[in-house]
Formats: C-alpha cells, sequence, structure tokens
C-alpha cells in the first residue's frame, strides 16, 4: 500500500483557515490524476483541491463542513489499491423465483432536495434518488422534481414505501450542513411556516465583517448627481458593431464609467488615496474594483492600472470577471487590493442607492439603472436617458469640495466622452 497525503493548498496570510465543502469522491472508489476532489471555501475565494496522482480514495481525514488550515492532512489516496466493486451474490437456491429473489436495497445517499422539490416528490410519490439534481451542488431544484413527476414510470410491481413523518403534512426540509441556501426559494414551499437554519457561508460572513467596520470606522458621506447618457448611447450605437468584430467582445457601459472615474480620481487624488493610521497614502496607480453579484455573495475583483487599460481590455476583463465570480475561479490575487470602487445596481434595476466604502478605500461610486426622464435644456422639457450617480466618501479625509467636484468630473467626462480622449 502506497499512500499520498491529500492536503489543504497553501493560504494567503491573510486567510487563517477555510471550510471543506463537499467531497466528490468516497472511500474505495477510483480517482484519477488532477481530478478535482473537493472545494474548499475560504473568506475571500473558493479554491479546488485535485487529485496529485491516479489512485483509490483510501480515507477521508476531515468530513464536509470541517474547518482547515493550510497544508493540514484532509484525505489519503492508495496509488496501488484497486476500486471496489459490488460483488454479484449468487443464491445458494438453484430453482428461485423472481420473487424469492430479495428487493434491490435502497440507496444509501441520495440527492439533497430543495423545499418546492421535496414537496412535489412527496405529493407525486418521486423518489429523491431517481431525479438527477441541477442545482448547485447537485441539488434537487423545483424544476427536476416537476420533469421526473411527469415523466412516464415503468411498470413494475408496487413496492411499499414508507413515507417519511409529516406535521400536518408540512413538507420536510434536508438542508446540508454548511452549504449556502440557492437565492432561487420558491416560497410556495412555506405554507406552513417552516424555518430553516444555515451556517453562513465564511464569504457571507466576511462580507458582513467588513461591511460593518466600514461603518464602525469611516464617516461616510454620499453626494448624488444626474448624468445625461445620450452622448455615450450614440457613441456606443455607432460603434458597437465595429468594436465587437475588431475586439472580440461587446461593447458595455462599464468601461465609459471607469474610465470616467479615473480621469476624475487623476484630478482629485484624494478620491484615490486612503487613511493609514495617522498617515494619508496617496496612490500613483488607479486599481479600480468592480463589484460583482455571484451566487456565493459580493465579490470585488480589481482592475489593475486601469488608467493604462483601453476600453476593449476593460470589457474582456469585466467579462471575465463575471465568468470566474459565477463559476467560483476568482483568485486571491484578483480580489487583494484596490483604491476606488464602482458599483453598478443599476442592472439589478435599482434608482438610487448609498454605497458602502469598500476598506481601506476612501471612495466608491455607485451606478444605476438608465430611464428615460424628463430634463430642461435651453428652456425647454425634453426626454433623456438620465442617470443617477452616487459617491459615497470618507469625510475623515475627503472634504465635501472634493467629493462634488469629483463627481462633476465624471458626469462631464460622460457627458461628453471625447474629454476620455483628450484628458480635458
Amino acid at each position: 500500500m502506497a499512500l499520498i497525503d491529500i492536503k489543504v493548498p497553501q493560504l494567503s496570510e491573510s486567510v487563517a483557515e477555510a471550510t471543506l465543502l463537499t467531497w466528490k469522491k468516497k472511500p474505495g472508489e477510483a480517482v484519477a490524476q488532477d481530478e478535482i476532489l473537493i472545494e474548499i471555501e475560504t473568506d475571500k475565494v473558493v479554491l479546488e483541491v485535485p487529485a496529485p496522482v491516479a489512485g483509490v480514495m483510501a480515507q477521508i481525514v476531515k468530513n464536509d463542513g470541517a474547518s482547515v488550515t493550510s497544508d493540514e492532512v484532509i484525505a489519503k489516496i492508495d496509488t496501488e489499491a484497486a476500486a471496489q466493486t459490488s460483488p454479484l451474490v449468487v443464491s445458494p437456491v438453484v430453482a428461485a423465483t423472481p420473487a424469492a429473489q430479495p428487493a434491490p436495497a435502497a440507496p444509501s445517499h441520495a440527492a439533497v432536495a430543495m423545499p418546492a422539490a421535496a414537496k412535489i416528490m412527496a405529493e407525486q410519490d418521486v423518489h429523491p434518488a431517481d431525479v438527477a439534481g441541477t442545482g448547485r451542488g447537485g441539488r434537487i431544484t423545483k424544476g427536476d422534481a416537476l420533469q421526473a413527476a411527469a415523466a412516464p414510470k415503468p411498470q413494475a410491481a408496487p413496492v411499499p414505501t414508507a413515507k417519511p413523518p409529516t406535521a400536518a403534512g408540512m413538507p420536510s426540509l434536508t438542508i446540508p450542513a454548511l452549504q449556502p441556501v440557492d437565492a432561487d426559494l420558491d416560497l410556495a414551499a412555506y405554507t406552513d411556516r417552516p424555518e430553516q437554519r444555515v451556517p453562513m457561508s465564511r464569504l457571507r460572513a466576511r462580507i458582513a465583517e467588513r461591511l460593518l467596520q466600514s461603518q464602525a470606522t469611516n464617516a461616510i458621506l454620499t453626494t448624488f448627481n444626474e448624468v445625461n447618457m445620450k452622448p455615450v448611447m450614440d457613441l456606443r450605437n455607432l460603434y458597437k458593431d465595429k468594436f465587437e468584430k475588431q475586439h472580440g467582445v461587446k461593447l458595455g457601459f462599464m468601461s465609459f464609467f471607469v474610465r470616467a472615474a479615473v480621469h476624475a480620481l487623476r484630478k482629485f487624488p484624494l478620491l484615490n488615496a486612503s487613511i493609514d493610521g495617522n498617515d494619508v497614502v496617496y496612490h500613483g496607480y488607479f486599481d479600480i474594483g468592480i463589484a460583482v453579484g455571484s451566487p456565493r455573495g459580493l465579490v470585488v475583483p480589481i482592475l489593475r492600472n486601469a488608467d493604462q487599460m483601453s476600453f476593449a481590455n476593460i470589457e474582456k476583463a469585466i467579462a471575465d470577471f463575471g465568468a470566474k465570480a459565477r463559476d467560483g475561479k476568482l483568485t486571491l490575487e484578483e480580489l487583494t487590493g484596490g483604491t476606488f470602487s464602482i458599483s453598478n445596481g443599476g442592472v439589478f434595476g435599482s434608482m438610487l442607492s448609498t454605497p458602502i466604502i469598500n476598506p481601506p478605500q476612501s471612495a466608491i461610486l455607485g451606478i444605476h439603472a438608465t430611464k428615460d426622464r424628463p430634463v430642461v435644456e435651453d428652456g425647454q422639457i425634453v426626454i433623456r436617458p438620465m442617470n443617477y450617480l452616487a459617491m459615497s466618501y470618507d469625510h475623515r479625509l475627503i472634504d465635501g469640495r472634493e467629493a462634488v467636484l469629483g463627481l462633476v468630473a465624471m458626469k462631464e467626462a460622460l457627458e461628453d466622452p471625447a474629454r476620455l480622449l483628450l484628458d480635458l
């Protein structure tokens, strides 16, 4: 027997410990080299642990949900063993009738069902083991349950099954340990006021900690302005097809907001600075954090040296961040640092908000939905696509003058995009 230890990857200095999610292999199962064995959640990213060698999973040292540290042994692989197979059991009875054969054993592990799915399967007599879950972590969704219930059932001898006891018809809720609950829970399952209690993920706990820290340590004030997006929209409509053909990425609006932010930060360096004890740190670079929603929670990957990036490079980087956030592939390096942040609540329909500063930064720009609104131009009421901008800033460092003028500089750059090219 040649055992190889599976260890926790080296975590960054800022991450003290992590949490094991769900093992993808059981003891006795074959493992291919580089096959992902488990995901480890930190307060920033999810790390994948691949198998260093091929073999058989010999032992799981740390179970799902366990807290682990860097280089800790969590499992062992036997490189010489053979995978376990279910042995064929031959009955000693020579002439056995089908009725004398033992019924197949019930599966030892059924997929986890969401509340609405559990209710549908209970009503339709669908066993969870017969449903392929397509939700996060293999969980059975409402759509999976409906599809399984609608599928024709094989004509076989009925086998009596004991239904799990329920209280007053209330659907049973099966919640996986240390797994985040899907955001799209079907409220129809909550007819009898059940409750779900799940541990907060490390990322969500870290987000809560940092937001409280920001509000407790910063003197947050927010200034607002409105911007006429028609010049940007006209420019985008004029060149979007050529832009996509030339660069292989769509021309969105975020690249304009990023460039407008850099334009203002150059004029007012305090917006790009931070406080360190009794010192003010002026940053001679522009690392812009882009707030991205993900199934695990809010993450803020960083556009490094955004002032040196073209519109195409900004759009490609943001699209890449979005894909990585959905798949949990963002790295610690991509989430570390930043001198200024942009939060785009407009993609969800937000009309107005007061964003919270991402410490140790001193300011953040909030973007909202662009809507046609009546405005006055040259004494006439006209309809224009308007967007409300909000910039929250740390009043300990930034006075209202710099904040307001910085936001006005962003507004002017967006209403006259040529300023972004001529640096005016």
